[in-house]
């Protein structure tokens, strides 16, 4: 039986590996859940949760990634008040930081659909329609994952990147979407491995900051939209 029950949560700004170590903790719960679902007549429903978060500045490594990518040494990441970690998603090396929102979804995608192509894709379609809500035209570069605006000429910018785990249809991680993020971080990289390409943001877009509580509930909306969800919020 699919449980299409989604515990939402917000934790605020909080140390990516703090939040790492939140995630893998549910992250693994879920997996057991369905490994001891196995030996059962009656199925105990494995549950979902919908998290976003803040990070302070953070560089993250994907395991595809080149650690070359990271155009700082150590001396440079404590100048930036800025931390680096190789985590265990797909994907190169991006940027976390304040004013971006991160989501994680950590669901079981039994209870949903078993197509992690469509998972990115439906990912990406949440944020495309809440960028659509602030009359921002975004879609999607092929051959890339992320949501890009002008993706089809030479003006081409990332807005939202992507990369998660996925193990025994159970998935973690998940994007990095730029709604009030200090753009200069990214600099410090190539973001992506990819060196041709800028990065964007809706303030940046819009010449403004925005209420991003006011983001993230649509973003949430969408989100619940799309998987038909049930959200239910976990405090």
């Amino acid at each position: 039986m699919q449980n299409k029950e989604v515990l939402f949560e917000d934790w605020g700004l909080l140390d990516y590996q703090h939040a790492w170590d939140r995630q893998e903790a549910i992250f693994t719960s879920i997996v057991n859940h369905k490994i001891k679902n196995r030996n059962l007549e009656v199925v105990d429903p494995t549950q979902n949760y919908l998290v976003f978060v803040e990070h302070p500045h953070v560089y993250t490594l994907g395991k595809s990634g080149k650690p070359e990518n990271l155009l700082l040494d150590e001396e440079g990441l404590r100048s930036k008040t800025a931390s680096y970690y190789k985590i265990n998603r797909g994907g190169d090396i991006t940027y976390h930081g304040p004013g971006q929102i991160v989501c994680y979804p950590i669901l079981d995608l039994d209870n949903f659909f078993t197509d992690i192509h469509l998972y990115l894709r439906t990912l990406e379609e949440a944020v495309i329609l809440t960028l659509a809500d602030y009359g921002i035209a975004a879609g999607r570069y092929p051959g890339f994952t992320g949501v890009w605006l002008d993706a089809d000429n030479e003006d081409a910018r990332k807005i939202c990147a992507m990369g998660v785990r996925c193990s025994r249809w159970v998935t973690m991680h998940g994007f990095a979407f730029n709604v009030n993020t200090d753009l200069n971080y990214f600099n410090n990289i190539v973001p992506c491995g990819i060196d041709d390409k800028d990065v964007t943001s809706m303030e940046r877009e819009l010449g403004q900051k925005l209420n991003i509580s006011e983001v993230k509930d649509i973003l949430k909306a969408h989100i619940s939209t799309l998987f038909n969800m049930h959200l239910i919020p976990n405090h």
